[in-house]
């Protein structure tokens, strides 16, 4: 088969182990990344598989009608930038593995060094220290204060390990079903949404972008945390109302922010107010981006192409386009 793999950036996959699971296909990977709808449904006329890099290119009805060869999109994880509805109309397995075991630890982790680098200011010590001034400020020791974890999912879960090694309180919000399960867990609930916003020194939010989940942290939230408080987000930034989070840092409600995500990404405008404002610290979109996660998250990818290829397709989304064909 002709595979194409998109949005490589840094042409990682094709020096990990899972990559041999594309042996014998005719393999293109793009390490660039096009927004030009028309460029890139010409650069893949010849594609009968496309291979997608989380949600960095969107599979719109538009692009799927141009490309009149595809027979199959692979993917991992959840799907809102892919119109399944168009791949079945043409016809067009779509295939992504959810509900993957065990926690993206690469996701936990950063967002554990987030925390952190924003609470013993890290950036700013750096810089300043290598600008030639020789400590700029105190920071706040994590043992004994209290961590708002929003979402009881996996890699919160591994968060709140994490933290009560480092002597944390740990308190959780979410859903109604998800603070059930912290509750059936033996975890601490927050008596009130109120509560979890004032009371935390840390907020951090792990919960799946849906349509019934964006803008769940509004401004009101935001504005009940403490001036010396942390907010934390590496899921997605759209969890967070439109500029709410701006305006809560102008405002001084929390303190301070650590992003690893942003409304518009590739964010490459150093005069965008919330990437330029100074209590902010920021990752690219890096919480999945380790040489580990890769292999595991493509192994899971790269064999949805070969059992197609196999005849065997598995993790189908529309299965009813498979004709055995």
């Amino acid at each position: 088969m002709k595979v194409h793999v998109l949005d490589d950036w840094f042409d990682t996959l094709r020096g990990l182990p899972c990559f041999r699971l594309l042996d014998g296909h005719e393999v293109t990977v793009w390490t660039d990344h096009l927004s030009d709808e028309a460029a890139l449904a010409e650069r893949l006329a010849e594609a009968e598989a496309l291979v997608l890099f989380r949600e960095r290119t969107p599979v719109t009805r538009s692009l799927i009608e141009r490309l009149p060869n595809l027979k199959l999109v692979s993917q991992r994880g959840a799907y809102p930038h892919v119109d399944v509805s168009a791949c079945t109309d043409s016809g067009v397995l779509f295939c992504s593995k959810t509900g993957a075991d065990g926690a993206n630890y690469a996701a936990a982790e950063l967002t554990f060094g987030l925390m952190i680098a924003g609470m013993r200011q890290i950036p700013q010590q750096m810089a300043a220290t290598k600008a030639g001034h020789w400590q700029i400020g105190v920071g706040k020791t994590l043992r004994g204060r209290r961590l708002g974890l929003y979402g009881y999912g996996r890699i919160a879960r591994a968060v709140a390990d994490y933290a009560r090694a480092f002597g944390m309180d740990v308190i959780w919000w979410g859903s109604d079903a998800g603070r059930a399960r912290a509750l059936a867990d033996g975890q601490t609930v927050a008596p009130s949404r109120k509560a979890f916003f004032a009371d935390s020194d840390v907020v951090s939010v792990h919960v799946r972008l849906t349509p019934e989940t964006r803008g769940i942290v509004t401004a009101e939230d935001l504005a009940l945390m403490q001036p010396g408080a942390l907010f934390v987000n590496t899921s997605r930034a759209g969890l967070v109302a439109p500029g709410a989070l701006l305006q809560a840092l102008n405002a001084g409600r929390p303190g301070q922010a650590a992003v690893d995500v942003f409304d518009t990404e590739p964010m490459t405008d150093p005069a965008d107010p919330l990437l330029a404002h100074p209590n902010l610290i920021c990752t690219p979109h890096i919480g999945f981006v380790t040489e580990d996660e890769f292999d595991t998250q493509f192994t899971d990818i790269f064999e949805q192409v070969r059992a197609y290829a196999q005849g065997a397709p598995i993790h189908m989304v529309n299965p009813e386009v498979w004709t055995g064909a």
